[in-house]
């Protein structure tokens, strides 16, 4: 196809020229090819036409047609290097999630290459979440899994979101504000981490453009009045440094001033404190040259023309930054008197710099089509396997999101082992976050630190250079206290899922008990011991029964999840075999459970929510506190009318039977406008940290459960214990408030307080 196929739909000036050249020199044998996927050229302008006619009608908040978006994502892509895999990616990412075409329709017409790329892109918007943190959180764990599996994943993720990001301006203020802080908050990091510069710098700037508004024009404006002034200050430099260059041989590829990213100077005066006029280097000189030696010797021509500040030289060939990055930095005071920062760096730093990860694809024939896995060697990504073992750990939420920020953002200090290996630590790291960072169980079994020869204390922190030894011993373990001043969010999950596997017997006796009480003795031992058994274990995602056993006693899943497994197998297995009892003897062929009668029906809306006690004097016990969803019993008193208890409750147990009286929760019962709440008392026991009673209190809130009162308790060297009385409305609001402060990493143990055994 030419240009001249277009349809009306798609202005052609809307068509780069890029894209014009492709389509203009597209084969015709290949196009009429229906025999295999497309590949290379063709790839690229079947993928880009297809998108085309699925897009058609639609158009951006902007009014521009929707395939401009595609359109730039695959520009970006394509001046980066990519593949023509990538290329395609770029013009079909948003296919999936926004029209009926599936990911297996996508690989039957464009190959299995651009499903993973487009699969990794797409969001999980056909997925149903309870909350907004609970979509960014699974999006994200789905994403740092493509990325596992191919690199080139977030490569057109961030191409994506940096085109999103320049046309911004034509979403709600509120949309706005929430785009651009995830965009500095996660994915301007991520660019950083994989050394992608020119990504980088341009998401920090816009996502500062919408979130700080005033800041940005302030800045902006500054850099305007003072941009005369600059270029002739960076002239006057950049001249005297060329010239004594070539006096000396140094062959210079690029010798350039700029004003530094707008971001980046709001942040020096963040955190410095200062105002414009106080911050020198707001300009940069860039040196680069052919080769390392070159970069030395162009550093002693800059010291020596122009006056050095003492502590800002910084040699990142020598020790290079976690994603790649290799240059020199030193301060100098230029001819005006103002401080210049000077960058010296070869062209393969310099690509490496602009280009990060991508760099390859762009300066090798690769295309990036090959050593895109993340292996288990490769130091560049020690962060994203990180990420994906805390995918297993964190199943909370919110403190996933916290550990993506904390470990995207760039790594300040460097330190030794005693074999010379570099660390790199987040600043204000102690020994222990270097031990965690080493092996996990050097962590666990850490005693003492030295510290460039000398003892310090496990609190000490850490500064660039220092050359550290961590002492162990093999009964050595964790304390509570280092959770109060270790830096990295690897340690303090570390920390706290050893406290957590301390407890694994006792929550394994307890899921057994909770199991046995609710299927009965009669065969549960052979249950256990089932292969049956073991696959209900796997479909709750545990590896064996005891794993499942304690989920269940530590809270991770719902009794009546496991219940519900069960019984689902029994009835397969039975349908199954139907001709044969052999194994299936084995286990129970009616699992007994405890049902709630029957609601009595009522022909018109009561205010009483107990069904079954019309007219008569009744209240719920105190002893096991009953809430709508659970099964419950009347007792008649002597002088209380009907006292209303859960079944099982220890008080019932003892009752005659003619004093017992059928009841059940009225689902008709209103209460005005507002619903019906009972108060429900549970215990916490927590790691005993700053915080961790507002975070309770956060999935209370998110819940909207009020609380009635509230005590906690501290001992020095023990967890905390946190009682709550809470306003529930029914068992199903209860269970999910429940789970989701169980999955909180800090919390060892939830239980509810009543006289029936859970």
């Amino acid at each position: 196809m030419n240009a001249q196929t277009l349809t009306p739909a798609i202005d052609p000036a809307i068509v780069p020229d890029w894209l014009q050249e492709c389509l203009n020199a597209r084969s015709t044998l290949e196009a009429d090819s229906s025999s295999h996927c497309p590949t290379g050229n063709n790839l690229i302008c079947q993928a880009f036409e297809f998108a085309r006619d699925l897009h058609e009608g639609q158009y951006r908040k902007s009014g521009e047609p929707y395939i401009c978006h595609p359109i730039a994502v695959a520009g970006m892509l394509r001046y980066m290097g990519a593949n023509s895999a990538m290329i395609a990616a770029g013009f079909l990412h948003d296919i999936v999630e926004d029209t009926d075409v599936t990911a297996e329709d996508l690989e039957q017409k464009f190959g299995y290459e651009v499903r993973q790329l487009v699969e990794g892109v797409t969001k999980l918007s056909k997925f149903n979440f309870s909350s907004k943190t609970e979509r960014q959180a699974e999006n994200f764990r789905r994403m740092f899994l493509a990325m596992a599996k191919d690199i080139r994943v977030i490569v057109v993720k961030l191409a994506d979101r940096l085109h999103n990001m320049r046309t911004l301006e034509h979403l709600p203020e509120e949309k706005r504000r929430s785009i651009a802080l995830e965009t500095r908050e996660i994915f301007a990091p991520l660019a950083n981490r994989l050394g992608i510069g020119r990504f980088k710098w341009e998401l920090e700037d816009l996502a500062f453009k919408y979130l700080e508004p005033d800041a940005y024009r302030e800045i902006q404006d500054l850099v305007a009045v003072k941009r005369s002034d600059r270029e002739i200050q960076l002239a006057e430099v950049t001249n005297s440094l060329l010239e004594r260059l070539d006096k000396l041989g140094i062959k210079c590829y690029e010798l350039s001033g700029r004003p530094k990213h707008l971001y980046g100077i709001y942040r020096k005066m963040q955190r410095s404190q200062k105002g414009f006029h106080q911050v020198y280097d707001i300009a940069a000189v860039r040196i680069i040259v052919e080769t390392n030696d070159d970069c030395y010797r162009a550093l002693a021509i800059v010291h020596d023309s122009f006056r050095p500040i003492p502590g800002r030289f910084k040699d990142y060939i020598g020790l290079p930054k976690a994603n790649r990055y290799q240059s020199l930095h030193t301060g100098v005071i230029g001819t005006s008197g103002r401080p210049i920062e000077v960058q010296i760096r070869t062209v393969a730093m310099h690509h490496i710099a602009e280009y990060g990860i991508a760099a390859h694809w762009k300066y090798k024939e690769t295309g990036g089509s090959s050593n895109t896995k993340v292996t288990g060697d490769d130091e560049k990504f020690t962060w994203l396997r990180q990420l994906l073992e805390w995918q297993s750990d964190l199943k909370d939420d919110r403190e996933y999101l916290e550990s993506i920020k904390d470990n995207l953002f760039d790594e300040d200090i460097y330190v030794f082992t005693p074999n010379g290996d570099v660390i790199a630590l987040n600043k204000g790291s102690t020994p222990v976050d270097f031990a965690y960072r080493i092996h996990t169980e050097i962590g666990n079994h850490c005693t003492g630190a030295r510290a460039n020869g000398r003892m310090v204390t496990l609190d000490t922190v850490l500064k660039n250079g220092d050359i550290v030894e961590i002492l162990t011993k093999k009964n050595g373990s964790p304390s509570l206290d280092w959770l109060n001043f270790v830096k990295t969010n690897g340690a303090k999950n570390r920390i706290r899922q050893w406290f957590k596997r301390s407890h694994r017997d006792e929550n394994i006796a307890r899921g057994r008990e909770l199991l046995e009480k609710e299927l009965g003795k009669s065969g549960f031992e052979s249950l256990l011991k089932s292969e049956p058994m073991q696959s209900v274990a796997h479909r709750c995602n545990y590896h064996s029964v005891e794993d499942l056993l304690a989920g269940l006693g530590y809270g991770e899943l719902t009794l009546n999840l496991v219940v519900n497994r069960i019984q689902d197998l029994v009835k397969l297995r039975q349908k199954v075999e139907v001709a044969t009892v052999g194994s299936a003897q084995e286990l129970p062929t009616q699992i007994p459970l405890m049902m709630p009668p029957k609601p009595v029906p009522s022909s018109s809306p009561s205010k009483s929510p107990i069904a079954g006690v019309e007219g008569l004097l009744y209240h719920l016990s105190g002893c096991c506190c009953p809430i709508p969803g659970e099964a419950i019993i009347g007792v008649v008193t002597r002088t209380r009318g009907i006292s209303i208890h859960r079944q099982g409750c220890v008080n019932v147990e003892c009752v005659p039977g003619d004093r017992l009286v059928p009841v059940s929760w009225n689902a008709n019962a209103r209460n005005g406008s507002r619903p019906n709440t009972y108060a429900v008392n549970i215990q916490i026991e927590a790691l005993d940290r700053v915080g961790v009673f507002n975070d309770v209190l956060s999935h209370l809130k998110d819940n909207q459960v009020n609380v009635r009162s509230a005590q906690v308790k501290t001992y020095p060297g023990f967890p905390a214990l946190i009682d709550l009385c809470m306003d529930i409305q029914d068992k199903e609001q209860f269970e999910r408030t429940c789970m989701q402060i169980k999955n909180m990493s800090d919390i060892l143990n939830l239980r509810r307080l009543s006289q029936v055994t859970e």
